[in-house]
């Protein structure tokens, strides 16, 4: 377990570490004006090269669009079931760690969306009704990264039939590969924006493993 919990923090720590620096890089690598309104892009050429090879398909950015709903739902859904312990528990430490801190790492991802709508790094490669928009990291991306992957540790730690959670675990996954690739095919994000989601999010739910599930 102790070992387990070390190569977390440690890889955890490698994936924000790279998210910096890839966000680092982005602001100074090959930056050109290929965007909507002349807006600058980092990596131009390689994120050139992904939006002219997949187009820009507004019915499989819809669709993610509104599928990107059901990571809500599963988040509300823990943020109820943390409720109920609290009132049955009748104190908020007596709610189980892992829910807490669950409370707080989706606190800490609405914190860095906000951060980034703040501070743009990258605009999308399309108007969206008429509107640049921010796009790095794909919000999208780390949304369902983040809730998805942590709802699969959840049930993981919480179910006891192994046929359930392997294959709640196998229709997450799916859930997740479409996702991510679906924002990427739409052309709605350039490729650095689905990397830097990946990278940030991996960081976070790692981090979020090593704290939460093994002390025992």
């Amino acid at each position: 377990m102790k070992k387990n919990k070390q190569k977390d923090l440690i890889f955890s720590i490698c994936m924000l570490a790279s998210f910096i620096l890839w966000t680092a890089a982005i602001q100074i690598t090959d930056k050109q004006a290929i965007g909507p309104q002349e807006s600058s892009v980092g990596f131009a050429t390689i994120n050139m090269f992904v939006n002219k090879l997949t187009g820009v398909n507004m019915f499989l950015y819809n669709i993610t669009d509104w599928l990107s709903f059901v990571p809500i739902v599963f988040a509300f859904g823990f943020a109820t079931f943390g409720l109920i312990q609290l009132i049955q528990r009748k104190h908020i430490l007596k709610v189980d760690f892992n829910i807490l801190a669950l409370g707080v790492f989706y606190i800490v991802v609405m914190a860095v969306y906000i951060l980034f709508e703040a501070f743009v790094v990258n605009y999308r490669p399309v108007l969206i009704d008429g509107i640049l928009e921010a796009s790095y990291p794909s919000s999208t991306t780390m949304l369902v990264l983040c809730i998805m992957t942590t709802t699969i540790i959840q049930l993981d730690f919480r179910l006891k039939n192994i046929i359930l959670k392997r294959c709640i675990a196998y229709t997450i996954i799916v859930f997740i590969v479409f996702m991510v690739l679906g924002r990427l095919i739409s052309g709605v994000h350039w490729f650095t924006d689905i990397i830097g989601g990946a990278l940030l999010s991996a960081g976070l739910v790692l981090m979020y493993r090593a704290i939460c599930f093994y002390n025992k």
